[in-house]
Formats: C-alpha cells, structure tokens, sequence
C-alpha cells in the first residue's frame, strides 16, 4: 500500500514541525524580554540611524546578479540533456550545441561590453 511507503516521510515532518513548535515555544516563555527605548527604535541593531534609510547602490549589482541568475538557469537547463543524451541522438547533439554556442556568444558579448568588469 502507498501509505506504507510515506508513512516515516509522515511521522519524521511530524517530528520535525513538534520539535520547532516545541523551541520556539520555550523559548517565547523562559528568554528575556526586556524592552528599552534602543530595542523599539527603527533598526533593530540598537545603534542609532545614521543618514537616510534608503540609499542608491550602483546598478552594476544588480546587473552582475541578474546575469548569474541568467546564465546559471541556463546552465542548468543542460542537465536533461544530460540524463537523455544517448536517446536523443545527432538531433539533441546539434541542439545543445546551438544552446551552448548561443550561451557562449552572450557570455562574450557581456564580457565585450564590460559588464563582468568589477570596478
């Protein structure tokens, strides 16, 4: 029966959701809680602010992120060819080597235009 298979995957979610209950639980009733002034401020760091809440960071963070998040999905998407290799013959063969060349000519274009330089 199905059950039988799931049933230590059933009691081991059990044990592992009682026993974070279990934590926070007691450590809600026996930590400290003592309230000062610094601990309800904005920053919860308990230092005073200094300069404005929001600052502007250069855009190049966010580009270099995007970019690994780009070409890592990327990546990634070579791993059922990967599993499926021998199955798909020359046509798998010419189609991932399209998706890498198409990868590599995007990495080099990105690399030309300098967004991989760290300034």
């Amino acid at each position: 029966m199905i059950f039988e298979q799931y049933f230590p995957i059933a009691v081991l979610t059990i044990l592992a959701v009682g026993l974070s209950l279990i934590v926070v639980f007691i450590s809600i009733i026996f930590g400290p809680r003592k309230q000062t002034e610094k601990k309800l401020a904005t920053y919860e760091s308990g230092m005073a602010p200094i300069g404005p809440g929001i600052r502007r960071f250069p855009i190049r963070f966010y580009l270099v992120a995007v970019l690994f998040i780009l070409f890592d999905v990327e990546v990634i998407f070579l791993l059922p060819y990967a599993v499926t290799a021998r199955e798909l013959g020359i046509y798998g063969l010419i189609t991932t080597g399209v998706f890498i060349v198409v990868l590599t000519v995007g990495l080099f274009y990105e690399w030309k235009k300098g967004a991989l330089e760290w300034q």
